[in-house]
This record gives C-alpha cells, structure tokens and sequence, in this order.
C-alpha cells in the first residue's frame, strides 16, 4: 500500500508516470497533461508539439490573469496551473517533468483530489539528485495588497493559516489552520473545490473567462446557500484558498515558516513567492 512521505526534507520523483485530460475551466477546451519521472531537480514543463524544449518552473513566468495562476514560457502561456502544482508540492514530490497538450491545466472536479489519486496509483520513489533548497525566512515578510494580507514568520516548520470573509451568507467568515505535512495535505486540502458566486456568472462568460465552468467541477455560491451541495468540508472555500496558495508557493518551494493569509489572491501569493525567491537567492 503506497503512503506519502512524512515531510518536506526529501527528495522525490514518480514511480511511473500520470496521464490525465479534461476541459480548461476558462477555456473549454480539452487538453491533456502527462507528469514524468525526472532526476532534473524541481518542476520542468515541455509542450507535446515540441518535446524537447523544457522549462523549469520559475517565479519570474507568473502573469497575472484573473482567477487563476498563468505562466509564460517564452511567448507559451499556460493557465490553471495552481492545482496541478499544489497537488505536486504538496503530496511531497521535488522532481517531475510536466508535458502539455493545449494552453490550459484541466480543471478535473475544481480540487486537487483527482491529481492525488493519480500519484497514488504510480507511487514515489526517492530522487537520485537532491531536491532545491526550501525557503528559510530569517526575519517576518508583511504583505498587503487592498484588503489582502499575507504574514510569514520564521519557523522550524511549515504552518497554514487561512481566513476568509465573504459578504454571502452561506460562506461568511471562515477560517483554517494546518501544520502541512504530505498526509494533511492530501486528506485537509487536496478535496477542497474551487467555487464563484452565481451573480458574477453572467459578467466572467462576458469577459471570456469560465467557459468550461460547470456545476461538476466548481462549488456555486447564491449567497444564502449551495447549488450544488453537498460540500466536503464545512469550511471547503477556505481549504481552497490554502490549496491555491500552496499550488502559487511551488514556483519557489515550499518554506519554513508559520504564513497568516487573509483574503488571499493569486496576485498576492505571487508577490509573496517573489519575496520568498529573494531569500533563496
């Protein structure tokens, strides 16, 4: 029976490797996605139509789009890469190489659940080269952006904090605390689904965005409740939140420290990443 590792400290790459599609939550379309064994340290992704030029994944490539995290890799952008990533960093794997069909990461059901059961299946097996150094804060960041506030201090350990205030009835205040581990991430915030408000519906399809939203891979809010219960957590919208901001932290690895979010947003995280990269370099 395959388990996940006990911590962050190793290093870690696929047995076998994954292969998944499925629709692009903004643009509809089908894409697919094949995750490699790899002894190249850190994440790599290459496009099936040219194989043989490989990207490591790298802070400096997040543009920022609405709703979701975009990279650019050399004039090739990719959307939707938060779940995939986080579903990599945070079951504990350091080494994978990701090849694309399409623009797009598939959304599978808005969790990262569905990239988990995946690995699971094919298992891990320790990396021959040593994984990248974590982030070691030695000093607190502070961060704001509007509302948004992102708080990291120096720890031994990584700790989650979480919290959320939404004017809708049926999410309010929420808010959620981890001690990340490879195990509380696949049980606590792997399932959480991403989820929107059925008022802003009408103005994201205008603006071109969620044309492959659907009431299977996304929580839909009405303000005093759920379309689509019944939800996996209490407080899933705020494990999303947590799930995004681990999936945005995979650029630079995931640090030593105990990080406060309030209000968070890809934006957000990515400045925070950019902060956390300052320290490795």
């Amino acid at each position: 029976m395959f388990s996940f590792p006990d911590d962050y400290e190793e290093g870690w790459t696929l047995q076998n490797e994954i292969k998944k599609d499925g629709i692009g939550l903004h643009t509809g379309l089908q894409c697919t996605v094949i995750i490699k064994p790899t002894d190249l340290t850190g994440f790599h992704i290459s496009f099936s139509d040219e194989p043989n030029k490989v990207f490591p994944i790298d802070i400096s490539q997040v543009r920022h789009t609405p709703l979701c995290t975009t990279i650019d890799l050399n004039g090739k952008r990719v959307s939707t890469v938060e779940h995939l990533l986080a579903s990599l960093v945070g079951s504990g794997l350091t080494h994978a190489h990701i090849e694309i069909t399409g623009n797009e990461i598939p959304l599978l059901d808005g969790s990262a659940i569905g990239w988990i059961e995946e690995i699971q299946k094919v298992g891990m097996i320790n990396s021959i080269s040593s994984p990248r150094p974590r982030p070691e804060i030695k000093s607190p960041i502070f961060i704001n952006k509007g509302e948004s506030v992102i708080f990291a201090l120096p720890s031994k350990t990584l700790k989650l904090i979480g919290l959320v205030d939404f004017p809708y009835k049926a999410i309010g205040q929420q808010m959620f605390s981890i001690n990340l581990s490879p195990n509380n991430f696949v049980k606590e915030i792997a399932p959480a689904r991403t989820f929107g408000f059925l008022d802003q519906l009408e103005e994201l399809k205008k603006a071109g965005l969620i044309k492959g939203g659907a009431l299977e891979n996304a929580l839909v809010c009405n303000g005093e409740s759920w379309v689509n219960p019944p939800l996996r957590f209490s407080n899933e919208p705020v494990r999303h939140k947590l799930l995004d901001l681990i999936g945005d932290l995979a650029f630079v690895g995931l640090p030593r420290a105990q990080i406060f979010v309030y209000k968070g947003s890809h934006s957000l995280h990515t400045e925070f990443a950019s902060s956390l990269q300052e320290v490795l370099t």
